[in-house]
């Protein structure tokens, strides 16, 4: 896989630049809403124009007038986007025309050492098109006009933008594993991103709901290229209908159905797993994702881990393992990752069938198949037909026979036998042709 260049698009709150990074991608990633300030945290989103593939690096309004830690976080998030980039996008509005904000993030931009462009936005007909002539003046070179929410002048930058990359090669590397953190709102989720990435990489703060977008971070676990996806925090979506956070919430489930395993992470200092706890563990599961459970905060906390394991054995089919961290002093977080790694590792083998056969006679002999009517179920054949998720097809005699217990039964033991534990599970039951 090919490590791609990547373009920062930055700007002043509310200039449209969410908006115009998914209808450059045409995804709808990033958030996008009226209320200033949503975009916060960097977000990187695929892009390909006429065959030449990239990364937009959506980022935070920047106003340098504001001053207060948040502000100054978003600052600091994009100035790094920026200093990673090989082109960056200046976005204006050109509806407002230049505004003191504009020149002030010019003036840092007129000395950065990769292309600039400007994007004049919110040019929704022909006949604005001379409003952007005003940006000549930030000193940045010949200014684009285009809607972000039309399409109009889109193609002219992004054939600007692969012009500017030309010259950039794009770096072959490994399939990275996918980690998404997932959870409740400030149980800690970006605290422990940003102590396995050794950086102040995503916004952290006391407030609930600081996350808003689900934010890819990659890392190297032992040479092995890992995508680290810190997400927004999961609320039941009747609570936050109709807000900014119920995108939020959709891109965190979304971040959740892309991820090879899901790193739930619960706040232990409040007694242990909660139902909402489980609801989340509940919902990855169903997007068919690999799960693993982080209690964290147990450094200031006596919950008993072996309770908390014995529930979530009862509670949870796929019975994902569970860890004790502290993503305040780092205890357990390598464990953590190497754990969430053996199960994405597990979920994309392949077993033989002559082992899957053994493990068919062996159950069976654990405990007898139930029977109707005097008609009893016999197992035939058990192969693996798929990976990630693992997909097994099972030959019975007569499929009508088999009973939800049994058929939990069997998957249970198959977890136990190949090391399956949160690993989610497709099992096909199929009667076997020809067979009386």
């Amino acid at each position: 896989m090919a490590a791609l260049p990547k373009v920062a698009i930055v700007g002043y709150p509310n200039v449209g630049k969410s908006t115009l990074v998914n209808r450059l991608s045409e995804t709808r990633e990033a958030v996008v809403h009226p209320q200033a300030g949503v975009t916060r945290d960097r977000k990187e989103v695929e892009a390909d124009w006429n065959g030449r593939r990239f990364l937009l690096v959506d980022t935070g309004g920047v106003d340098l007038e504001e001053t207060d830690d948040l502000a100054r976080e978003v600052q600091r998030q994009a100035r790094s986007a920026i200093a990673e980039g090989d082109v960056v996008v200046l976005v204006v509005d050109a509806g407002a025309g230049m505004r003191p904000g504009d020149t002030e993030l010019a003036r840092e931009l007129r000395g950065a050492a990769v292309p600039v462009l400007v994007a004049a936005n919110k040019v929704d007909d022909a006949i604005r098109q001379a409003d952007a002539a005003e940006f000549y003046g930030l000193g940045l070179g010949e200014p684009i006009p285009v809607s972000a929410a039309h399409g109009l002048g889109t193609g002219d930058l992004l054939d600007r933008v692969a012009a500017a990359l030309a010259d950039v090669p794009e770096r072959e590397e490994e399939q990275p594993t996918r980690l998404a953190v997932i959870g409740r709102p400030n149980v800690g989720k970006s605290s422990l991103v940003n102590k396995l990435l050794g950086e102040q990489r995503v916004i952290v703060a006391d407030l609930a709901g600081t996350t808003r977008d689900a934010i890819d971070m990659r890392i190297e676990v032992d040479g092995r290229p890992v995508v680290l996806v810190d997400t927004a925090g999961l609320r039941r979506r009747t609570k936050v209908a109709g807000t900014v956070d119920y995108y939020a919430q959709l891109r965190s489930e979304q971040a959740a159905e892309r991820a090879d395993v899901a790193i739930v992470l619960c706040d232990a200092s409040e007694g242990g797993i909660t139902s909402e706890d489980f609801r989340i563990a509940e919902l990855a599961m169903k997007k068919h994702c690999a799960t693993v459970i982080a209690l964290n905060k147990w450094d200031v906390t006596d919950t008993d881990l072996e309770d908390a394991r014995a529930r979530v054995e009862k509670k949870l089919r796929q019975r994902p393992r569970l860890m004790a961290v502290s993503a305040k002093t780092g205890r357990g977080l390598s464990r953590l990752v190497a754990e969430a790694l053996d199960v994405a590792d597990r979920g994309a083998e392949r077993i033989p069938t002559p082992q899957l056969n053994r493990f068919l006679s062996d159950v069976q002999g654990i405990r007898q198949p139930p029977a109707r009517h005097g008609k009893r179920l016999r197992l035939y054949y058990l192969a693996q037909y798929g990976t990630a998720p693992p997909r097994f097809a099972l030959q019975v005699n007569d499929r009508g026979l088999v009973t939800r217990d049994y058929a939990y039964f069997v998957e249970n033991r198959l977890r136990e036998r190949f090391g399956l534990a949160g690993v989610p599970l497709i099992l096909d039951i199929k009667t076997a042709s020809g067979r009386r």
